[in-house]
C-alpha cells in the first residue's frame, strides 16, 4: 500500500497512490490526514488497503497522482529521531576531520531529535540563506511508527513500523562543528528535511524487506551527475527495530513518530572507505563522505557543497526498475524574505 498527502493546510490530504504511482483516490472517508489515520491504525490501515485494492482493480474513480501536488507524506510530525546506523558514514567523517571514534558507537546507536514542525515537500526547493554554511544533501531512509511503549521490546518494535519512506536529511556541515562543540545537539546545522512523494507499507518490498531493513540500493544524484547507489540493507549496523527501541528506553513514542536512518553508506570491497561511481564503487549519500574520502586520499577535498541552482535526486528501485517511493527532486534556491 502507498499512501500519499496533497499540499493542504498545515497537515495535508490524505491519499492512496496505485502501486505505478500514476493514479490515486482520496482517502477522506476514511481518514482525511495520514496522521488521523496512524492516529487510529488498527482501524484505518485495512480500511486504506481495501481502498488500494480498488484502485489496482478499477473499482473506484482515480485522479492522476501529481508528486509535485505533494507535501511529505507527514507535512509535521509529533516527533522526528534520526539515528546514525551506518557506522561507516560517522567513521569516515571524523577521520577526515582528525577526530577518533570511539568503539561504543558500534554498539550503541548514535541519535539526535530534529525540528518535526515543518517538512519539505519533494519537489520543494532547498532554501539557501547562506553559501558558506556548506549545503549538504543526505539520503537516508526512514520509517513512521505507531505507538510504542517506554521500553518496548525489539519484537514490539518491529510490529511498531507501519511505513516506510526515503528522506533528503538537509544539512549545513559547516555549521555542525560548532554547535556539537558546544555539548548538546544540531539545531542551526540542520534545517528541514524533505520526504519521497509516498511512504509505503513494508510488505510493498516483497523479499527486500528483512531483518528490520530494506536490501535495496538508493540512487542519489546531484548536479546532474550519479553520486551514489550503497544498499540500504547493506553495512546497516542498527536495523530499524533496534533504533526505535533505542529512542523508547526511557519515552513513549506516539503514533506518527519518523525515525530516520541516517546517511546510507557502504564500505568498499576491501572494507576500506570505497569508490565513487565513477571508479566502478557504490558511492556515497551525501557529499561530506565524498569529500571526506577525497580529504584522507589526498588531503584536502575538491568537491564543494551545494550552491544555488544545483539539483538533488533521491529515488529507489525494485528489482524490476519501477520505483518504489517517487523520487526527491529538489533544486537548490537562494533564500529571500518574504517582504
Amino acid at each position: 500500500m502507498k499512501l500519499a498527502s496533497l499540499a493542504h493546510g498545515r497537515d495535508g490530504r490524505l491519499v492512496v497512490v496505485s502501486g505505478q504511482l500514476d493514479r490515486m483516490a482520496l482517502a477522506g472517508p476514511i481518514a482525511s490526514t495520514l496522521q488521523g489515520a496512524l492516529d487510529n491504525w488498527s482501524a484505518c490501515e485495512p480500511a486504506l488497503r481495501q481502498l488500494s485494492d480498488d484502485i489496482a482493480a478499477d473499482r473506484v474513480p482515480t485522479l492522476p497522482f501529481e508528486p509535485r501536488a505533494c507535501a511529505a507524506p507527514l507535512p509535521r510530525a509529533h516527533q522526528f529521531l534520526d539515528g546514525s546506523a551506518y557506522v561507516n558514514h560517522v567513521e569516515l567523517v571524523r577521520r577526515a576531520r582528525g577526530v577518533g571514534m570511539p568503539a561504543s558507537f558500534w554498539t550503541d546507536p548514535l541519535m539526535y531529535q530534529g525540528g518535526s514542525d515543518s517538512f519539505l515537500g519533494p519537489r520543494d526547493p532547498i532554501p539557501l540563506v547562506n553559501e558558506e554554511w556548506g549545503l549538504d544533501l543526505e539520503g537516508e531512509v526512514a520509517v513512521i511508527t505507531t505507538d510504542v511503549a517506554m521500553t518496548a521490546t525489539r519484537d514490539a518494535c518491529t510490529d511498531a513500523i507501519c511505513l516506510v519512506m526515503l528522506m533528503n536529511d538537509v544539512s549545513l556541515r559547516h555549521l555542525i562543528p560548532p554547535e556539537l562543540s558546544k555539548g548538546l545537539g544540531f539545531v542551526q546545522s540542520k534545517p528541514a528535511s524533505a520526504f519521497s512523494p509516498v511512504a509505503v507499507t513494508p510488505d510493498e518490498f516483497g523479499g527486500a524487506w528483512r531483518e528490520g531493513r530494506v536490501h535495496l540500493p538508493l540512487s542519489v544524484r546531484a548536479r546532474g551527475r550519479q553520486l551514489g547507489q550503497a544498499n540500504a540493507g547493506v553495512d546497516m549496523v542498527f536495523d530499524f527495530p533496534t533504533l526505535i527501541a533505542h529512542a523508547a528506553r526511557t519515552r513513549n513514542l506516539s503514533a506518527g513518530t519518523i525515525i530516520g536512518s541516517g546517511t546510507v553508506s557502504n564500505r568498499g570491497a576491501d572494507g576500506g572507505p570505497g569508490a565513487s561511481v565513477d571508479l566502478g564503487g557504490v558511492g556515497y549519500s551525501c557529499l561530506a563522505e565524498l569529500r571526506a574520502v577525497e580529504e584522507i586520499a589526498n588531503g584536502s577535498a575538491n568537491t564543494p557543497f551545494l550552491q544555488p541552482g544545483d539539483r538533488v535526486e533521491i529515488e529507489m528501485f525494485n528489482k524490476k526498475r519501477v520505483s518504489i517511493f517517487g523520487k526527491i527532486d529538489q533544486e537548490v534556491v537562494r533564500w529571500e524574505p518574504k517582504l
